[in-house]
């Protein structure tokens, strides 16, 4: 096994038990919006399940820079950390269309509770963002790019 691979296989532990903390908050915050906010279809499968997955968002990014791709974070700087949060937005947004469409698949074809259709399309899209966090949001960077610095914050 390559150095690389090593590496690999060691962040995905750290990405799942980040993702583990934004499923928590994203199912806590869609039950509790779904149950006591709003009502009716519009409310618990569309508006819900938007905000929870903001929220799941910034924990998920949170762990992501100060924990599993820490190594890859060369200036812990505001500029730094904006740049990799709005990068990894739009990476989950596009995921997050992936949950929404299976979500509201999984729910039209077994009528099951929104929690748990959620709970089923945040596998899918989970993989999509450790794929995307890996290869395009903290990639590994050429060292001495431009200036013979890293140039990875």
């Amino acid at each position: 096994m390559t150095k690389s691979q090593v590496l690999l296989l060691s962040r995905f532990p750290k990405f799942v038990a980040g993702n583990l903390l934004g499923t928590v908050v994203d199912t806590l915050v869609l039950w509790i919006l779904s149950h006591y906010v709003f009502e009716g279809y519009l409310g618990d499968i569309i508006i819900s399940p938007i905000i929870s997955f903001e929220c799941a968002v910034l924990v998920n990014f949170l762990v992501a820079y100060y924990i599993t791709w820490k190594d890859r974070i060369s200036k812990l700087t505001i500029g730094s950390f904006l740049r990799h949060y709005l990068g990894y937005n739009a990476s989950c947004t596009g995921s997050f269309f992936i949950k929404m469409g299976l979500l509201m698949l999984i729910e039209y074809l077994t009528k099951w509770n929104v929690v748990l259709c959620n709970l089923l399309a945040l596998c899918v899209s989970g993989t999509v963002n450790f794929v995307m966090g890996e290869f395009v949001i903290f990639k590994k960077r050429m060292k001495g790019k431009c200036d013979g610095t890293d140039n990875n914050g």
